[in-house]
């Protein structure tokens, strides 16, 4: 009656197993770290060499350096070395890479091999910086009715129907004509072109006119990719806070959160996420020299002088091609002819006429890719703070052009798939697509993570212990049972967390709390049906069989319940409240598992194979 299949014992000592290992890595911390990557490419493994010689002439002591995937890692034994290591890095590597401050999980190589790694701490409990970004969608169906409405106008010249009038409010452009007919025709010319847009016939102050709406699925499309481009954007920038564990994610159709953990300077964090950035193409001249004309500063007067990534000079037609906000999309891939990595790019309308009447006689010839960025720079100055804006301009790309472009066109070139991907990224995110206000801000300073640690620690410590002494006095045999229950349930939602990679936070903590309460409960609704069963003159055995049997119903409504609730509050909860209701349901779930399942292969390996005449219940 009370025994369990070998399976079943089987399958908990294996659930348990794989727990113990999965929530082993929270045990061993964390170690200070910098961690160095390239800008472009996976970092080669001769970086080693060059960083273990800037360490060790700067007198700085560390554990050891680790290459992992196309980063490098650098371990130190205290934040004192690691801090007096990021100058002297930063100086010998240059601006080709991003010198990052890390927090590296002490966890061993072969735990990491079984991908076995620590859960994320949030902000309240390790500190940083917390940003809820509002977009501007209106503005961003303006810009694309903005360069629309120039492409319109050259669209019509180009086809010979005569307007008087283009003109834009903030949901629609007006075209307006001389008669009836130059607008009929324009209607039929435009549908076929601007599938984006939905053209009407109105009058407009008693003139024929056009109305051009966006359609439902281009004002969908428009809002996703501001949303997309702005994420990207903001990724790239916060890269520039040596932040090792950023979180930038969407919320809503609108909004994005920003959490930079570790990051108590407030301000240059506003300075870096309101940077702007552009891309221009431009073609590379032909006069000169570039290394003469850095050296004698001699520049020819139809030229600029630009660097490549890499620090090498290039002279550039002081003529721009187009720029950056032409670009409708950009996506890396391989080119069908060489195989070898390239960008493909679409160009908007007025992007493509510019881009074909510049390539129609230059094929053959070099074009270069500029990045412009300019982002405000705090300085002190006589003691007080002064916000300069700091430009920077560089050459990301240099292809040959193969072939009159028009509107959609490809790079190539390219050193590999990683710089194809990067400058796809960056063609993409060169500016935000929309404007952003910061709508909500706070910050959490270490010391403060800190406390919150120790008192949610100490909290769910004192619960467990008061629990775990009130079962084992008032249910003797069985109350340790389920302490050992309790015990396992802890281990299995540590495990979880780790193994999905959630963040846990204070409420987190709480919900850990909640949920050793919801598993007591469990076994205290078994054990007092199963005293109930005795005193009514059953045999132990069938008062244990009865016990289970008849709370499992109770029990699996209550706790359906209170997942029903916990998913809700995942759903349409923000930041705390989304990670108080991650670690309560699975607190549910894993609590089933061991008040039922466990407490009850325990409690038939005790009492399962023998004759007992009582039970220390």
């Amino acid at each position: 009656m009370n025994r369990y299949s070998l399976w079943k014992y089987l399958l908990i000592v294996a659930v348990i197993a794989v727990g113990l290992l999965y929530a082993l890595p929270n045990l061993y911390g964390e170690d200070p770290a910098i961690q160095i990557s390239h800008r472009d490419t996976p970092v080669s493994g001769a970086l080693a060499g060059e960083i273990k010689t800037t360490l060790d002439k700067s007198g700085i002591r560390y554990k050891r350096i680790e290459h992992e995937g196309a980063t490098f890692l650098v371990r130190f034994y205290d934040t004192e070395q690691q801090l007096k290591a990021i100058d002297p890095l930063k100086a010998a590597l240059g601006n080709r890479y991003i010198v990052a401050v890390n927090l590296a999980p002490a966890t061993p190589k072969w735990l990491r091999d079984l991908g076995a790694e620590p859960m994320y701490l949030g902000l309240d409990l390790r500190g940083g910086v917390h940003f809820l970004l509002q977009i501007d969608m209106g503005a961003a169906v303006e810009q694309v009715l903005d360069r629309d409405e120039s492409g319109i106008r050259r669209f019509l010249m180009g086809k010979q129907i005569r307007y008087t009038e283009v003109s834009r409010d903030k949901e629609a452009l007006y075209i307006r004509f001389p008669d009836a007919t130059q607008r009929d025709r324009a209607e039929s010319a435009l549908g076929g072109e601007y599938t984006d847009l939905t053209f009407s016939p109105v009058q407009r102050d008693g003139v024929p006119a056009l109305a051009a709406h966006m359609s439902q699925a281009a004002l969908a499309q428009t809002q996703r990719y501001a949303m997309e481009q702005n994420i990207t954007t903001l990724r790239n920038r916060v890269n520039e806070l040596g932040v090792s564990e950023p979180v930038i994610q969407q919320q809503g159709k609108d909004r994005i959160v920003v959490e930079l953990p570790g990051v108590q300077d407030t301000a240059r964090a506003k300075d870096i996420l309101g940077a702007t950035a552009g891309l221009e193409f431009r073609l590379v001249s032909r006069d000169g020299n570039a290394a003469n004309a850095e050296r004698t500063g001699n520049v020819p007067p139809n030229a600029r002088l630009f660097h490549e990534r890499s620090g090498t000079p290039i002279l550039l037609q002081r003529h721009v091609i187009l720029t950056g906000d032409y670009v409708v999309n950009a996506a890396s891939g391989f080119a069908q002819q060489s195989n070898s990595p390239a960008v493909f790019i679409t160009l908007n309308a007025e992007g493509a006429h510019l881009m074909s009447e510049a390539t129609r006689n230059n094929v053959g010839r070099l074009m270069a890719v500029v990045y412009i960025e300019s982002k405000p720079v705090t300085q002190m100055v006589d003691g007080k703070k002064m916000v300069s804006h700091k430009k920077t301009e560089e050459v990301i790309n240099v292809a040959r052009i193969q072939e009159q472009l028009g509107k959609r066109f490809q790079i190539t070139g390219l050193d590999s798939p990683q710089q194809a991907r990067n400058l796809a990224l960056l063609l993409r995110a060169g500016s935000l697509a929309a404007p952003m206000t910061i709508i909500e801000e706070r910050t959490v300073g270490p010391s403060l993570g800190k406390e919150n640690i120790q008192q949610g620690f100490n909290s769910a410590v004192f619960g467990f212990l008061l629990v775990v002494l009130f079962m084992a006095v008032y249910y003797r045999v069985f109350g340790l049972v389920a302490n050992l229950a309790l015990i396992a349930n802890v281990v299995l939602i540590v495990a979880v967390m780790s193994m999905i990679q959630a963040t846990l936070t204070l409420p987190g903590i709480a919900g850990i709390t909640l949920t050793v309460g919801m598993a007591v409960d469990a076994n205290v609704l078994i054990f007092e049906r199963i005293r109930e069963e005795l005193r009514n003159g059953n045999t132990p055995q069938a008062s244990i069989h009865a016990g289970y049997e008849r709370a499992f119903g109770t029990i699996a409504d209550s706790n359906i319940t209170t997942l029903i609730a916990a998913l809700m509050l995942f759903a349409f909860g923000t930041g705390p409240v989304k990670g108080f209701a991650v670690t309560l349901s699975i607190g549910i779930v894993t609590s089933m598992f061991t008040a039922i399942m466990g407490t009850r292969a325990v409690i038939n390996l005790v009492y399962g194979r023998r004759r007992v005449k009582s039970l220390a219940i």
